[in-house]
Parts: structure tokens; sequence; C-alpha cells
């Protein structure tokens, strides 16, 4: 199985400049290769280029540049453009299904934040001091960066890429290890349902909170953008010391929040897969529900617009936002998977509108968005708890029809 860990990297004051400039050199690699696509398709001849074709002037890139091209490891250049090969391939892929199609763009120096090695050795070593007690890895063009490594590191490091995060540095390996032993099975199975007043409810009736970390940083964040802007919209290079320090502020809120929520995520997670041997939730399209509503055009007035809820909707897409269903969901099942756990995601159409005692499906069944009260047999519970329970027989039903 493959395993990602994430550490801090330490480094000096020229080992950060000098990774700043591998960042800014790995970037105009992208930006040039784009343009000399972008180029030949608009030529006469509608000329293709691919990733083989602009792999093989890399020799000649860096002998034409050996100060800035030169300088860095070859491998991680055939990976930033093996990285615009796969943004052409998503690309293509998106027209052919009808999506909508998201041209690569060109990359600024500050939204190009990771460069990638393919192959622990080939311009990086990980652990390249392993007689110091102080973990370092080692960087072509940069030297031995110390690592903050908060927890061993279990099997063989296949790949490396090091990560600029605000004003912070991290290395992120790729690790190849054997598939860890199962969790002792416990008997239990749950079902659970994502809400927004609660994160997270259950079919035997707890509920997670909704910690709303986004929301409790909504002040602080707001003022820190009202902050930046009043400077002027002007490129990173031409941004003075104060308009830079309130870039980084707003930056630095939303990685605590994301970091926060990401926390909330691993937790949460981790006690279902710990306590349950199956688990159903529902299967959220999270994309779509976060969909704007269409306009209404006023038939009364050229040019006018009804009221369509656009504002409530801004409001509840911030918070299913916030909640952050789609990374908890990722994470349950890299976690499940792992542990030995089964998860199954199941249709999640009138859940909370069924009664789980008689069957009986209504809208009306669902009087408030908390309550449940079955119009055919009285039945009263929680709406979310009889969503779960819902979710829950109908995992149940998936697996016994297809047994894994």
């Amino acid at each position: 199985m493959i395993r990602a860990y994430k550490f801090l990297l330490r480094p000096t004051v020229r080992q950060a400049q000098a990774l700043s400039e591998m960042l800014r050199d790995h970037c105009s690699l992208y930006n040039g290769a784009l343009q000399e696509r972008r180029d030949a398709y608009r030529h006469p001849s509608k000329t293709s280029v691919g990733y083989g074709m602009q792999s093989a002037q890399l020799k000649a890139v860096r002998a034409f540049d050996p100060e800035r091209q030169g300088r860095w490891s070859f491998s991680s250049q055939q990976a930033t453009l093996r990285r615009l090969d796969k943004a052409f391939a998503a690309f293509f892929r998106r027209i052919k299904s009808g999506d909508a199609p998201g041209y690569p763009r060109f990359r600024g120096v500050n939204r190009f934040d990771t460069v990638d090695f393919p192959k622990d050795g080939d311009g990086c070593r990980w652990d390249s001091t392993p007689h110091d007690p102080v973990t370092r890895v080692r960087l072509q063009g940069i030297g031995h960066v110390k690592v903050n490594q908060h927890r061993a590191v279990r099997g063989r490091v296949k790949t490396v890429s090091v990560k600029r995060e605000c004003r912070k540095w991290f290395v992120v390996l790729t690790v190849e290890q054997e598939q860890s032993k199962p969790l002792a099975p416990t008997g239990s199975v749950v079902g659970i349902d994502l809400g927004i007043a609660n994160f997270l409810a259950d079919s035997g009736g707890a509920f997670v909170p909704n910690p709303r970390h986004g929301r409790r940083a909504a002040a602080n964040l707001q003022a820190a953008q009202q902050a930046l802007s009043r400077f002027p919209r002007c490129k990173a290079k031409d941004r003075t010391a104060n308009h830079q320090r309130a870039v980084e502020k707003v930056a630095r809120l939303h990685g605590k929040a994301r970091r926060q929520r990401l926390d909330h995520a691993h937790k949460t997670a981790l006690d279902l897969v710990r306590t349950y041997d199956f688990i159903a939730h529902e299967d959220l399209k999270i994309r779509n529900m976060n969909t704007a509503p269409a306009p209404k055009p006023d038939p009364d007035r050229a040019g006018a617009f009804l009221p369509n809820g656009a504002a409530a909707k801004a409001g509840l897409n911030r918070s299913i936002a916030d909640a952050g269903w789609g990374v908890f969901l990722r994470i349950l099942h890299a976690k499940a998977e792992s542990a030995g756990r089964e998860v199954i995601a199941v249709d999640p159409r009138n859940t909370s509108r069924t009664c789980p005692h008689c069957g009986h499906t209504a809208k009306e069944n669902r009087p408030t968005q908390e309550k449940f009260h079955c119009v055919a047999c009285g039945h009263t519970a929680h709406a979310d708890t009889v969503a779960a329970t819902n979710v829950l027989r109908a995992g149940l039903v998936h697996r016994n029809v297809n047994p894994t």
C-alpha cells in the first residue's frame, strides 16, 4: 500500500531563498511549456506538442540557461512537464464528457507551490545524514535541509515533494509499505447522516456537533480581507512590505481553518473506524449541492429579475463548504481500507422522509428540519437519526446483494 507522510522543513535563510528560486524556475518552465503548446496549436499546421517532445528539449534548455534551469534536478523538471501534460489530458477529458473545459492556465510565481521528485535518490535523498540524530533531506541545488520528523517513516520512500504553504516549507513523502493488519472485528454496524446543524448523526442516536471552524474565523478573516482590499491590485513583485503582510495574514487565517477542519475530519473518521466494522453513508453529490440558483427574469420588466433566493443559498453553500463533507468522506474511506473495515455509499433520496417503522414515505413526515413525525403510524424521532437508520438499512441490503 502507498502512504503519504508530511513533515515541516527547517531551512536556513539561504536555503529558503534557494527553495523559492527553485519554485520560480519550475514555474517558468511550466509556463514556457504551456506557451509552446498554445503557439503550436495556433499555427496553421495545428501542430500537436506532447510531453515526449518537450522532455527531449530539456537538455538544450538546461544548457542554454545553466544558472537557472541547469541548477535543478532533471527528473523534477520532467515531473513539472508531466504535470502540464496531465492538465491537458484532464482538459480533453472534460471536453469529451461535456463538462466545463477549463483550459490550463499560466501560473503566477505565488501560485506555483510544489516541486516533485519522482524517485528518492534522483535529485533528492530522504534521511541524507543517517549518522546524525537530526533528520535531513538533500535536494539538488539546495543542500541538506533539516526536517522536523515527528513520526517514524515505515517502508520504502518512492517519491519526494517539496511544498510551500504561506511562509512555511514542507516535505511530502510517498512510501510503499506492506498492508497493515486489520483491526479486530467489533460486530457493530452504523449508518451516518451528514448535516449542517450537526456534523454527523448516526443510527444509534448519537450526534457529532459541527465545529464551524470557518464561521468562528469569519470575523478575523473579514477584518484581514478588508485590510487587504485597501491595497491596489498589483503583481507580487510590486507589492510593498505592508501589502505582502496583509496577503500573508489572509492566507494564514484560511490555512488555520483548513487545518482545523482536517484535524476534526481525521479524529471523527478514526472514531468510526475503531468502533464499527461496517459504515454506510449517503452518496452525496457535493459539487451539485453548491451550485447557485438560476436567475428568474421578470416577464413584466425587460432586464429585471425576480428574487430567486440567491443570498440564502450562498449562506447554505458557505456552511456546506465549512463542514468539509468531501474531505471527511475521503479520509473515512482511506482509514477504513487501511483498517479492514467496509464503507458503502447509498442513494440519499428520501432517507429523511421514510419512516423506519412502517416504511411510509411522504414529505409531510418531516414537518421541520429536526423533527420527524410519521403521518401514517405516528412514529416520532430526530430527522437526522431517521435518515441515518435508513442509510444503514440500505447499506446492509446493498452488501447482502453485492457481497465483497
